[in-house]
């Protein structure tokens, strides 16, 4: 008697068509970025055209697809669709804003304020010693930290490089020396509960960076400091809309890459975010 029991996805798998909640616009910039890069190097054939390639890169960031899955779908290798993904993430990530530049810009604009929070991005657990600084005590999870400021619309103008997940927010302002250079052109920074002690100013200097107050055990607020703390707390909102928009990008979801090509991918995630929020 003949057996015929076929595997259900059959020898080559299952090909099917799913939606990219992207823009045409971001796209197709995207695909004219890939095309220059490739002029550029004198890069004369690649197995798919700048455009499939763009719309891979995408599908991979915005949805969290694998490799893998892209790569069967449309008849290249996994580890060619993993270099286009690199490739196109290190372009993008060279684009984006750099602090001093992005505070200067603000600052011609006539705007006297940004917006100061930072965000845990959750990564995958690796065992050893070496993956213990990931762990956020705050959070109870294993991540990497980032600072982003924003304007007052919640339009992200910076991000800062992954640092650990145990690092505090204070000591990542401090690395990047960031009330100096807000001072440096005269802009302040609205920020949470997190910051407070971060402004390292004189007592007669005004503040680089604004916070509400902080209760203690034997201390309660008064109800001007509860009313300021309110305050402060519905004009810092529109920061969270930024990390809200950075966070659509599932890849973000959980990384499962490298903690250090963590920076260039958040960093390109950043100028994409820009991108598709402004069309």
């Amino acid at each position: 008697m003949t057996k015929n029991n076929h595997p259900v996805e059959g020898p080559d798998g299952l090909v099917y068509t799913a939606r990219l909640p992207l823009s045409s616009t971001t796209l197709n910039w995207l695909a004219d970025l890939i095309r220059g890069h490739f002029k550029k190097i004198g890069s004369r054939w690649r197995a798919l055209p700048a455009g499939k390639i763009a719309t891979i890169v995408l599908a991979v960031l915005r949805c969290d697809q694998r490799p893998g899955d892209l790569a069967d779908g449309n008849g290249v290798h996994r580890t060619t669709v993993t270099r286009w993904v690199r490739e196109v993430v290190g372009l993008l990530a060279a684009r984006a804003p750099r602090l001093d530049r992005a505070l200067k810009k603000i600052a011609r604009k006539g705007s006297g304020i940004v917006l100061l929070d930072g965000s845990v991005i959750r990564t995958r657990r690796r065992t050893g010693k070496e993956n213990r600084k990931n762990y956020s005590g705050k959070n109870k999870w294993h991540g990497l930290l980032v600072i982003a400021l924003t304007d007052d619309r919640g339009r992200l103008l910076w991000i800062s490089a992954a640092r650990p997940g145990r690092t505090s927010e204070i000591t990542a302002c401090r690395h990047d020396k960031l009330t100096r250079k807000l001072r440096g052109v005269g802009l302040g920074a609205i920020a949470d509960l997190g910051f407070v002690g971060l402004d390292d100013g004189g007592p007669d200097a005004d503040p680089a960076v604004i916070t509400g107050y902080k209760a203690a055990r034997n201390r309660p607020l008064t109800r001007g400091q509860k009313l300021s703390t309110k305050a402060l707390a519905a004009v810092r909102a529109p920061v969270e809309h930024g990390f809200a928009h950075l966070k659509n990008w599932r890849v973000l979801g959980r990384l499962r890459t490298d903690p250090k090509w963590a920076t260039a991918l958040v960093r390109a995630l950043l100028v994409l975010t820009n991108r598709e929020v402004s069309r």
